[in-house]
Formats: structure tokens, C-alpha cells, sequence
């Protein structure tokens, strides 16, 4: 028997790759700062509806968000060793069928949304707005990374409003936490196409920090580590959350030694690996509150 696979088969892959759903870490780093704030602002019980609203709302949107970003790369996608097999780069679906796919993923993600209050619909549309920027903003500035973050951040105040109907100021705390994470992560990313983005032109911060990244990671990472010192303090969290910091303290170190020689593919498990510090963080909120 033939083990083709038929073109219908083929095209429901190629949906699948263009919302990365083969690929879930960045599922993952979308969700674990929504968590937080969850947590956070619920003081460890979160409704029921609110997780569930979440949970599936940071896989919609970002499936959405890797659409958005591959219509917009679908030009320098071919000439990236990392990117030239994605659907639209090598035409196995067109541009008009990924804009037909984030329309739905938004529309199904606004949808969700709308089981919430109207404090957390308003603020839906900035999610939005952001998810559609970021992907553009390689061609103008070295801080993609930075509109990134705050896309991937836009959780955390709609996860503080969603529980309180407002949003406190620590919540801000909790988004600068991650938007300093997604520079962190999104870096180390960004170094593992850094020669491949300088021949196209793409911009990134791993393209302007150049032989300094390293140490600007490095420096990152002691800011997310004192910004979570800080919010430890603020909400008055114990031992077990100090304790889930010491573990990404040595997580980070770890990250260092990966990228040292700066090879492509270190740089990128390094990327991956990061997902982890975050379920750490979340474990000791967990644990936290749970004890």
C-alpha cells in the first residue's frame, strides 16, 4: 500500500505548520505569564471559566500570531535555513489562505473573550492590535523583540481585569516581568538566524546587540530576577516561591553556558529550554498558595 498522502492531507499539515501547533513552546511562553497573573489576582483560585478562557485563548491567539507572522515574512522566509520550509515560503498555501486562517483564529479567539467582562473585551483589542503589528516592525526597528513582549504581556493585565475588573498596579509589574522575559528568550532566538536576517535585512535585537548580547542577556536576566524579588515582596509571597526564583536563577546560568560559542542551534534549544523557567515560576505561585 501507498503511504502518500493525499493533497487534502497535505494541506490540513500545512495548516497545522503555519499555526506552529507541531510546535508548542511558544504556546507555552503566551501561557505561563497569563497563569501568573491568574493566579496572582485570584490569590491562587481562579474561576473556572476564566482559566478555561485563557488556557484557550493563548493557543488561538497564538496560532493567530504565527500566521500573521509568516504572511508577513512569506517573502524572506525561503531565503532563512531555519524558515524555508514553512507553507507559504515554499507555496504550498497562499497568502490569501493565511489571511482567511488569522481572520477565523481571531474571530474564535474574540469570541472566547466575549464570555468575560467588558473590561476584558476592551482590552482584547490591544491583543490584537498587537499580534498584527509585531511581525512588521523587523523591517523598521532592532527592537521587534520588545513589541513581541509586549504582545505576548497583553495577558497579564486582561487575566488581572478578567478576575478584579480592574487592573492594580502590580499587574504592570507582572507585564514588565514578561516583557524583559520575551526579550531574554526572543534573543537568543533571534541569534541562532542573526547571519541569515543581516544578509535579507531583517532586523533584530540580536542583530544590534552584536558581540555585546551575551552580556545584555545576561543583564536581563538579572533585571527579570530582581523584578520577581520585587513582586515576591509585594504580594507577600513565602519560601516556596524564592525557591521556584533560585531554580531559574540556575536555569539562566545554564542558558549562558549554551550560548557561549554563539552556535545557531545551542542558541535556539537555549530558546526553547526557556519555557521551563516559566512553569518553575508558576509552580511556586502554585505551591505557594496552595500551601
Amino acid at each position: 500500500m501507498s503511504s502518500a498522502k493525499s493533497p487534502a492531507d497535505s494541506k490540513w499539515l500545512a495548516y497545522i505548520q503555519l499555526m506552529r501547533l507541531d510546535k508548542p513552546i511558544g504556546i507555552y511562553l503566551v501561557l505561563w505569564p497569563a497563569l501568573w497573573a491568574l493566579w496572582l489576582a485570584a490569590e491562587g483560585k481562579p474561576p473556572g471559566l476564566v482559566l478555561l478562557v485563557f488556557i484557550l485563548g493563548a493557543i488561538i491567539m497564538r496560532s493567530a500570531g504565527c500566521v500573521i507572522n509568516d504572511y508577513a515574512d512569506r517573502h524572506w522566509d525561503g531565503e532563512v535555513s531555519r524558515t524555508c520550509n514553512r507553507p507559504l515560503a515554499t507555496g504550498v498555501l497562499t497568502a490569501k489562505q493565511a489571511l482567511g486562517l488569522f481572520v477565523l483564529l481571531c474571530f474564535i479567539g474574540f469570541s472566547l473573550v466575549l464570555l468575560l467582562n467588558p473590561l476584558t473585551i476592551f482590552l482584547s483589542l490591544g491583543a490584537v492590535a498587537l499580534a498584527m503589528l509585531y511581525p512588521f516592525t523587523k523591517r523598521f526597528t532592532h527592537w521587534p523583540q520588545l513589541f513581541l513582549g509586549a504582545a505576548f504581556a497583553w495577558a497579564v493585565p486582561m487575566a488581572y481585569a478578567a478576575v478584579q475588573n480592574q487592573i492594580p498596579y502590580q499587574a504592570w509589574l507582572v507585564f514588565a516581568i514578561t516583557l524583559v522575559w520575551t526579550l531574554i528568550y526572543d534573543t537568543m532566538y533571534a541569534m541562532a538566524d542573526r547571519e541569515d536576517d543581516r544578509k535579507v535585512g531583517i532586523k533584530s535585537t540580536a542583530v544590534l546587540f552584536a558581540d555585546y548580547d551575551r552580556l545584555i542577556i545576561g543583564l536581563l536576566q538579572f533585571v527579570m530576577l530582581g523584578l520577581l524579588i520585587w513582586l515576591g515582596w509585594l504580594a507577600g509571597l513565602s519560601l516556596i516561591y524564592y525557591l521556584s526564583i533560585a531554580g531559574v536563577a540556575v536555569m539562566f546560568g545554564y542558558h549562558q553556558w549554551m550560548i557561549k560559542d554563539r552556535d545557531p542551534l545551542m542558541c535556539f534549544e537555549a530558546f526553547k529550554l526557556n519555557h521551563w523557567a516559566g512553569l518553575v515560576i508558576l509552580l511556586g505561585l502554585v505551591l505557594h498558595y496552595w500551601v
